[in-house]
């Protein structure tokens, strides 16, 4: 896609990670970005960096005189998607949610699972998952994935000490 591709080459020239890009009703187009993966500093995406690279994308989308109306520029949230094989690296040991497109072999036509992400040998991706004897395993690929978000982990407590 022509768009997604404008889309990723100008966010990743502003030093940005493009997470994923929704067309939806009337030509919105909206763009969610993070920082890209350094495990020593991870920071949180700011009004400021959705500014920028708004800024910067409807000036080239302009330019390339790309069919839109609306754009909206903002971070994953919490629940961030999971739509790359280095997504199930950089959060490996954390709480997902996979919709498979179809059940796999052994599942009980089961297609929705929540478990912890492993790590991933290769193409093949992992989710450590309970199930009614103890825990299970799961393995798949991106294509097998309709939909794949982490589970939001919120600690409400007080940072008073």
């Amino acid at each position: 896609m022509y768009l997604k591709a404008l889309i990723e080459k100008t966010v990743v020239g502003l030093g940005y990670e493009l997470v994923d890009v929704e067309l939806a009703a009337r030509g919105l187009v909206r763009v969610f970005i993070d920082f890209p993966f350094e495990p020593e500093e991870c920071g949180q995406i700011t009004v400021e960096d959705c500014a920028t690279v708004s800024h910067q994308l409807s000036h080239v989308l302009t330019v390339e005189n790309a069919s839109y109306e609306r754009l909206e520029v903002s971070s994953p949230g919490l629940d961030r998607p999971l739509t790359k094989i280095s997504d199930f690296v950089r959060f490996v040991d954390r709480n997902a949610v996979i919709k498979l497109r179809v059940a796999m072999a052994g599942s009980l036509n089961r297609k929705t699972y929540q478990g912890v992400i492993r790590a991933p040998t290769g193409e093949t991706l992992m989710l450590e998952f309970a199930n009614k004897d103890g825990v299970a395993m799961l393995q798949f690929t991106l294509a097998d994935i309709e939909k794949a978000r982490l589970v939001p982990q919120v600690d409400f407590r007080s940072r008073k000490a």
